[in-house]
């Protein structure tokens, strides 16, 4: 870390030596008062050790909060209380999600802070789910003082709800430990008998104590065989049904022919028995399959906290003043207050007043959001600087972060082609076993009779395909929560391998380069027209649309006029009747006057025009950097606008872009990219309608957050924060996903090739290949997982 980093939370110091904290008696700089206060909480508890033995650095915590945040008097409520509190007899218990956790010291610093406080009975931080389980006295300590204590040292902790999704991955994990453990103990117990069994091979054994171990051994892998390995069999039996063969086939052909064989062989007082390779093999092959089922847990419950962001109140604006309520009982037209340092209970429409609000939770960006009147808000968001009053619009499964975790859902779902090829793969894989395993078994019976079917069964469990099926979903998983949190939402199956392979990306202008936030800079009137009257026939024209352009007469908007026959004509503008007057407002060349190259729309009546709006924009803030960095990596960039003005050029040459195309209907976009396709692989971004055909046309498509919903929806990526590096930070992550797909499947690949010849000439002993194959998984599943550390 340098010396001008923030020792809390590792961000540049840049107020100078104004805020210090003396830590292990040696005065340390902090960037904000935040950190400060932040830091010398921590140390005045005596928990100075955290500094020592962290090894993230703590979050910012200048997003932490105007006193009012930590007011969580409201969760003292009752009827608040009854929907998260458990109670037995006087100690309550809660599930709180918990904020900045970063490694295993924040889960130190929180426990070692909280069990020492009076009322407090019992805290357990995981530090994977980012919750912690806490227990306490109600007639001691209140639920406030307790989330209080934790924003103390720097975390926001709020009540956290299982959802019933959760409750059933809950569930099922319980049965596959329950599985597992059953495996371990009775692969234990078998393994003793085993022993005594091998010692036959060294000295004379009595057939009465052999026979005897031998029985006891069967009873014992029998709920191993019937119990713990029966996801193999479905899984199994469920492949036939659709004719193609996975890799459960041969496992279950191993485990049921070893254990049939064994038995045969017990019953009969002759032959050899497998019932300790049997069981270890199965509980090898769980133990695989409960390291993926916790990596893709990992990887998934950072979408599932985000329902803890939105909270479980709200204050409800009725005639008499404020009420707090619940928020599940909001309806949407109803009018919610969200004061300064409280995050909005639902998603709706500022209508009074203006503030600062932090998205991070939606986009990953913390830096807070301009907001104002008509615009939106989303639940789980905080707002920073002023009270606003909202109009819900959207509740419960309506509300955008519902639909983040859908899509979310949906996108780890999604398999890229290199998985659809492994699927394929695996399926012929496991013939090619079956037939290796049946050659093998008839070459040893005709020369090694004896030793044909532990050869046979060493084939079947060395050459399981699990690696290989393991090696794209998890490290896909992994990816996708990534995105998640930078605020990208992958949409359409196959963006993984598109991100890796663009060599062109084309950026519409406004919305895009642009802040899209358009306003009005000048207003040319002709034919003796009224200012006020044509900016008021303007916003009732622009009404319809959601072009950038549109907002920038919102505010303009007189709801006495009413516009009938009203028709958007895509890419050059709107007409309308206005007590039966037809006006147009768009492009020049759509209302059919001279073009004088400035960023202008025209207003015209009867086809005479009243009035030019020119009109000015913003560019990105991490526009130029953004382009900068694809440069670098070899892309091409280049503009294609609908807006034929000088404009365009300015915007080009700020942003360094010599490859320019303006004055673009849709059909002209679509055209160019499908010439640039002829070459190259091509990105479009967009975010208005008249995007939507060149997005669906082009090889990748980028709607951006703010863009209209036709936009996303043709889209296969979607930037949630607007934030145009985060296509750059996705696209490293997809080229380290790739990377890490392509090392499984070479380790996957390798492994078996390895393992095949050793097996069929009968160097594998059955236990020795269950344990080789369940290694090799393993590794699969540990190297994906390392997607989990990287840091954009």
């Amino acid at each position: 870390m340098k010396h001008c980093d923030c020792f809390h939370c590792g961000e540049p110091v840049l107020t100078g030596s104004q805020f210090t904290t003396c830590i292990n008696n040696s005065y340390e700089l902090m960037c904000c008062p935040g950190c400060q206060a932040v830091s010398q909480a921590i140390i005045n508890a005596g928990l100075s050790s955290y500094y020592k033995f962290r090894t993230e650095m703590g979050n910012k915590q200048t997003a932490l909060v105007p006193d009012e945040l930590s007011s969580f008097s409201a969760f003292d409520l009752a009827e608040i209380q009854q929907d998260f509190v458990y109670k037995k007899s006087d100690i309550s218990s809660v599930s709180l999600s918990i904020d900045g956790i970063t490694c295993a010291a924040c889960a130190w610093l929180i426990e070692h802070k909280l069990k020492y406080v009076t009322g407090i009975t019992s805290i357990c931080v995981n530090t994977t789910t980012e919750r912690a389980q806490v227990s306490w006295v109600a007639s001691k300590i209140k639920l406030s003082d307790i989330l209080s204590q934790i924003s103390q040292i720097g975390y926001q902790a709020a009540p956290y709800q299982v959802d019933e999704q959760e409750k059933l991955s809950k569930d099922n994990s319980r049965k596959f430990l329950l599985r597992l453990g059953l495996a371990g103990f009775a692969t234990m117990q078998v393994m003793m008998f085993a022993l005594a069994l091998y010692a036959d091979y060294f000295s004379d054994l009595e057939v009465e104590y052999r026979d005897y171990f031998r029985w006891v051994s069967m009873i014992f892998a029998a709920p191993v065989v019937f119990y713990s390995a029966q996801p193999f069999y479905f899984s199994a039996i469920r492949s036939m049904f659709s004719g193609r063969l996975n890799m459960d086939v041969s496992v279950s052909i191993a485990i049921l022919g070893a254990y049939i064989a064994s038995c045969i062989a017990t019953v009969n007082g002759t032959g050899e028995v497998y019932y300790e390779s049997v069981s270890m093999f199965t509980f090898f092959l769980l133990l695989g399959r409960y390291f993926e089922q916790n990596a893709r847990q990992k990887a998934s419950v950072s979408s599932s906290n985000l329902h803890k962001l939105v909270p479980v109140i709200a204050q409800l604006v009725v005639p008499t003043g404020n009420q707090e309520v619940p928020a599940k009982v909001l309806k949407v037209g109803d009018v919610i207050l969200v004061k300064p340092g409280e995050v909005v209970a639902a998603d709706g429409v500022i209508i009074e007043g203006y503030t600062c609000i932090n998205e991070a939770m939606l986009t990953g960006e913390q830096m807070p959001v301009m907001k104002s009147m008509t615009q939106e808000v989303y639940a789980g968001t905080i707002n920073v600087d002023h009270p606003i009053k909202v109009e819900v619009t959207a509740i419960g499964q309506d509300q955008l972060v519902a639909e983040i975790i859908r899509l979310q859902e949906a996108a780890s779902n999604n398999k890229p082609k290199v998985a659809l090829y492994v699927d394929t793969i695996s399926n012929y894989f496991t013939w090619t076993i079956l037939v290796i395993a049946l050659m093998t078994y008839i070459v040893w019976r005709i020369y090694w009779p004896e030793d044909a079917f532990w050869v046979t069964l060493a084939v079947l469990v060395a050459t399981c395909p699990c690696a290989l099926a393991l090696a794209t979903p998890t490290a896909v998983t992994c990816a996708t929560g990534i995105f998640t949190g930078i605020g990208v939402i992958v949409r359409k199956p196959g963006v993984f391998e598109k991100l890796t392979k663009i060599e062109h990306v084309v950026f519409d202008k406004t919305g895009t380069l642009t802040c899209g936030t358009l306003t009005i800079d000048h207003v040319t009137l002709f034919n003796d027209a009224d200012r006020a009257q044509v900016l008021s026939i303007a916003a009732a024209l622009e009404s319809a649309s959601l072009h950038p352009i549109a907002k920038a007469f919102d505010r303009y908007r007189d709801h006495s006029i009413h516009v009938s026959e009203q028709q958007s004509i895509v890419g050059a503008g709107l007409m309308g009747l206005i007590d039966g007057t037809e006006y147009r407002i768009g492009s020049a060349e759509f209302v059919g006057v001279e073009n004088d190259l400035t960023l202008s729309v025209y207003l015209v009546k009867n086809r005479k025009i009243q009035a030019k709006f020119t009109l000015v924009d913003a560019i990105r803030e991490d526009a130029v950097d953004t382009i900068k960095v694809l440069k670098q990596n070899g892309c091409m960039v280049s503009i294609a606008s609908g807006d034929s003005s000088t404009h365009v050029d300015e915007i080009a040459r700020r942003v360094a872009i010599t490859d320019v195309y303006k004055g673009l209907k849709p059909q002209d976009k679509l055209s160019l990219v499908q010439s640039l396709q002829r070459k190259h692989s091509v990105a479009m971004f967009g975010d208005g309608i008249n995007d939507a055909p060149v997005l669906a046309g082009a090889n990748l498509s980028v709607a951006m957050g703010s863009g209209s919903a036709i936009t996303k929806n043709s889209a296969d990526l979607i930037l949630l924060g607007d934030q145009l590096s985060r296509f750059n930070d996705a696209v490293h992550v997809a080229k380290l996903t790739d990377k890490i797909i392509k090392q499984n499947l070479y380790w996957a690949l390798g492994y078996n090739l390895f393992i095949i010849p050793l097996a069929v000439t009968g160097h594998v002993l059955p236990y020795i290949a269950a344990l080789g194959m369940s290694v090799s998984s393993l590794i699969v599943v540990a190297n994906s997982l390392r997607l989990l550390r990287v840091r954009l």
